[in-house]
């Protein structure tokens, strides 16, 4: 996103009034969707926050496979450009792959703490699944973000789309997972590139996770992204195909950084493009005294196409996350763990039809 000058905050610092610093600080990273709200990185000092923003993200796992399983670093290009990823083959795949998931980090995030902070490869464990973590580079976006407010990367094609669709499609080659077994998840813009992929490569993603997302077009430079995020959602780009790819979204009614209109759009859009009849069920619940809301859509014939968690008290966070990660918010529901199972579900459908 816009570039943060950092040297101007810390001149601004300087002459503000020592109890006023901190709040000072706390709202600069907000305005530029840096400042954490979950557990994990709430209670902070935001003058820890911002001297930690100068430190170059770590490339290396963290998260230790268990024996006989491998996380690996590697590199991908092609003719639109290339990403440094991490892949996740667990152990219980030694004799197939049950599915293969994309997994985009938010802002400032790295692909590595984001796979702790998911607990995904936990799940690959169980379910047999391949992850890939793309890692967005510092020469593309200074912090980190997916360049889903950018034109040229919105389209099938060219720019990131087309850098994280070949990579989905190589690794699933590899590993011969069919595009109806390939998906794709994401935060905060993680999230919104991952809707973007879902509408451009609806032949390669079989489903797209969208945690505190923005729907796809929204934004065509940083000004109108900024807006988008404050709850500014105007006109956007729209399928015309009515061909829409199955959509769980997920967004917490304490959100500051990314406002729950846009995950309301994310929805709207989806229904629009599908068929003329569809069914609405809702329900409401609560985890570890946490409510929340799950509305699920489905087609005359069943098939499900969308599914939207409204989660009461939780801010920008993976909701469910681990506290080992940045932008987690342990209490729940589990974001990554209803995830998977939506996107399973949507595998057997494909497979029994």
């Amino acid at each position: 996103m816009k570039p943060l000058d950092l040297g101007a905050l810390r001149r601004v610092i300087a002459d503000a009034c020592p109890g006023n610093a901190n709040d000072l600080v706390r709202r600069t990273l907000a305005r530029h969707g840096l400042a954490a709200e979950g557990s994990g990185t709430a209670a902070e000092n935001p003058l820890s926050a911002l001297s930690r923003l100068r430190e170059k993200p770590s490339t290396t796992p963290t998260a230790r496979p268990i024996p006989g399983a491998r996380f690996d670093a590697r590199s991908f290009t092609c003719a639109a450009g290339g990403r440094d990823y991490l892949i996740y083959i667990p152990a219980s795949a030694k004799d197939g792959a049950t599915g293969l998931i994309m997994m985009l980090h938010g802002c400032t995030q790295t692909h590595a703490d984001f796979a702790v902070g998911t607990g995904m490869n936990t799940l690959a464990e169980q379910h047999r699944l391949i992850v890939v973590y793309p890692q967005q580079s510092r020469g593309d976006n200074a912090q980190s973000c997916w360049n889903w407010f950018s034109p040229g990367d919105q389209r099938r094609g060219r720019g990131e789309p087309a850098i994280l669709a070949g990579l989905a499609t190589e690794i699933a080659r590899s590993h011969d997972v069919p595009p109806s077994r390939t998906f794709v998840a994401g935060l905060s813009a993680g999230a919104a590139m991952a809707v973007i992929l879902g509408e451009t490569y609806a032949d390669v993603f079989a489903a797209v996770g969208a945690h505190s997302g923005l729907p796809l077009g929204i934004a065509r430079d940083v000004p109108s992204a900024f807006a988008a995020m404050a709850g500014s959602v105007g006109n956007a780009a729209r399928r015309g195909d009515r061909r829409p790819t199955p959509t769980i979204i997920f967004q917490g009614s304490a959100d500051h950084t990314v406002h729950g209109s846009n995950a309301d759009r994310i929805a709207a859009d989806i229904i629009a493009a599908g068929p003329e009849q569809t069914f609405l069920d809702r329900i409401s619940d609560q985890t570890n005294g946490r409510g929340f809301v799950r509305e699920t859509t489905t087609t005359s014939d069943g098939a499900m196409l969308l599914e939207y968690w409204k989660v009461e008290g939780l801010g920008h966070a993976w909701s469910g996350g681990e506290p080992g990660g940045s932008y987690t918010d342990p209490k729940g529901p589990n974001a990554s763990a209803e995830m998977v199972r939506f996107f399973l579900n949507l595998g057997e459908e494909s497979a029994g039809s």
